[in-house]
């Protein structure tokens, strides 16, 4: 067997190719049989410089004085059973002392933990004033593994330093029969560096530069400023939904255009930079995770934060400061991508059809008409998606829950606001579950005149029955028990009415797109009236579902001249039977297969 070179074990591997990365050579080692795939490779590779220590409460001192006296990060090695245990007060010394020791335990498997096996402890739980970060480093089996596995080592060396330093802890595991050290090269791993205002900012190379902004604050006029200046020098363009409060001359939301099938050129990012927190606009984050090369993070917290899997660096700063920085010196303003990104967007809407009467279809003709300086709340998923294909006026805030991004609380949400400013308009677009889920907060004795709430009716959660959904493989039965259909009075036309009157609610109902479009003008009237607005629109799943997939394939990929000929036979046989009845053929013909 092997053993000259590193272990096959690949989360091994990956501990060693980024202590390199980060420049950590210096290791104090403890005897034992589960580390031996870590320590053993160590001792093959010249870079480290290691010392033994048989007692680890001495080795976790040792690390101690090492990394005082050097001002670099030292690591510790030990094995199962209680030897991590004797880590404990030196580790305590290193916290209070904020030193950047990196505690390394070697483990089986942690399933194993509570079944009595031998030399096995659970390293879970650490204490609260022992080490700053702690993580389990498990077997890699696929690439969501390595993903995780290079996120955590990453994020452990680099809470070493931040915010004063202070000690960490990784709980490697191993399969402990892989010993054979034949690996010659360690892979080329992802090395994250977090930047903060001590250090210089690393200059920008990329060509081809994108700003996404999740959910975030309304943009100050002075941080929009710095952003719109950072886009001119750079030729870049900023991805936007109605969560991300910047309102910028680079602004695009760009959902409709995302939701397409085709490749885009647009969204093929040397660099992103990310900014905000959860986005709730799925078609934007879905294809930029196939399409960025590298993404670079700006937020105060200086969190690690690797949604799309490219991060290289964190800028633990001022937003403002990042991009005033980064603007600086003289430049002619380039503008190319972002008036390319706009034609295309612009164009992709101009060629929307007819939609069915659906959540879509309303927010097409309510979004741009909404008063000046309102405000917006979504709720998430159906809703936000359907709004987030068309713009409101600039001065119109837009919020929606997806920090938790749960159905319950969104009116509660709309009322909380509402009450700082009793005399602007605030409204809200909910889908019937989501309104049901919290209806109890409209009987709040602190309501005010100001609200205007959309509620959209289908009578179930409509995104279960959506083409696109995993759900609507059933058919008509996930209406039963996936898509909770049915419940809340069955789309009672009195139900809501009764309930919203009796509250002091004017109430409006439309349940065509004739009934809507006659009285839609009084739902946003733009001055505050005598009485809050309950405007109920009753719609169907499959308007919904239609209306989707129409916005959804406004753009084709190219087909071949086989595909051609097979959907237009399919659209044929779709005509002549229907809808209903070519779901059923479908299923009948893959349950036969």
């Amino acid at each position: 067997m092997e053993t000259g070179f590193y272990t096959r074990e690949r989360n091994a591997q990956i501990v060693i190719s980024l202590l390199k990365e980060h420049g950590i050579s210096k290791v104090i080692a403890s005897p034992g049989t589960t580390n031996i795939s870590l320590v053993g490779s160590m001792m093959n590779d010249s870079f480290f410089e290691i010392y033994s220590a048989p007692d680890e409460r001495s080795a976790a001192y040792m690390a101690c004085g090492m990394a005082a006296e050097s001002g670099e990060p030292v690591v510790l090695s030990c094995t199962g059973a209680t030897a991590s245990r004797n880590y404990i007060p030196g580790l305590t010394e290193a916290f209070y002392r904020k030193l950047p020791v990196i505690a390394i335990t070697s483990a089986l498997n942690p399933v194993r933990s509570g079944h009595l096996f031998p030399q096995f402890v659970d390293r879970t739980q650490q204490l609260k004033d022992m080490v700053k970060y702690s993580a389990q480093v498990l077997s890699v089996e696929t690439k969501e593994d390595e993903w995780a596995c290079v996120v955590k080592v990453n994020e452990a060396i680099l809470e070493t330093k931040r915010n004063g330093g202070g000690p960490v802890h990784l709980n490697l595991v191993t399969k402990g029969e892989h010993l054979d050290f034949a690996i010659k090269e360690l892979p080329k791993v992802r090395k994250i560096t977090r930047y903060t205002y001590q250090e210089a900012l690393p200059p920008i190379s990329a060509q081809r530069i994108g700003i996404f902004v999740g959910s975030h604050a309304p943009f100050s006029e002075a941080l929009s400023n710095a952003v719109d200046r950072f886009c001119e020098k750079y030729n870049a363009i900023v991805l936007c939904d109605h969560t991300s409060g910047y309102h910028g001359k680079y602004r695009l939301q760009y959902s409709m255009m995302a939701a397409q099938k085709c490749a885009d050129e647009v969204m093929k990012f040397d660099l992103l930079i990310h900014m905000g927190e959860i986005s709730g606009d799925y078609y934007i984050l879905r294809k930029l995770v196939r399409t960025v090369s590298a993404v670079w993070r700006v937020n105060e917290d200086g969190q690690l934060r690797d949604y799309f899997k490219k991060l290289t660096c964190i800028f633990q700063m001022d937003e403002r400061h990042f991009f005033t920085q980064y603007a600086q010196g003289e430049f002619a303003p380039e503008t190319s991508h972002y008036d390319a990104a706009r034609e295309k967007l612009m164009a992709v809407r101009g060629q929307i059809p007819e939609l069915p009467f659906s959540n879509i279809w309303i927010a097409s003709i309510l979004a741009p008409k909404l008063p000046e300086n309102s405000v917006m709340h979504f709720g998430i998923l159906n809703s936000l998606r359907a709004w987030n294909f068309f713009e409101t006026p600039e001065s119109v805030r837009t919020y929606c829950n997806v920090g938790g991004f749960g159905i319950d609380g969104i009116l509660s949400t709309l009322i909380g606001a509402s009450l700082v400013h009793p005399e602007k308009l605030y409204f809200a677009a909910v889908g019937d579950l989501a309104f049901f889920y919290d209806m109890n907060s409209m009987g709040n004795r602190h309501v005010g005149k100001n609200l205007r709430i959309l509620l959209v009716n289908n009578g179930k959660g409509t995104e279960f029955r959506n083409y696109s959904h995993p759900g609507n493989r059933f058919g008509a039965r996930a209406d039963e028990y996936i898509a909770a259909a049915r419940h809340y009075g069955n789309k009672s036309s009195q139900l809501v009415k009764n309930y919203a009157t009796d509250l002091g609610f004017s109430y409006m109902s439309a349940s065509s797109k004739e009934e809507f479009l006659a009285q839609y003008e009084q739902f946003i009237a733009a001055e505050v009236g005598e009485h809050s607005i309950v405007f109920e629109v009753f719609t169907n799943n499959e308007d919904e579902s239609n209306a989707l997939e129409t916005v959804n394939t406004i753009i084709e990929e190219p087909q071949s001249p086989m595909a051609t000929l097979k959907q237009s036979a399919i659209s044929i046989v779709k005509k002549t039977v229907g809808d209903s009845v070519f779901s059923s053929i479908k299923r009948i013909i893959k349950g036969n297969k």
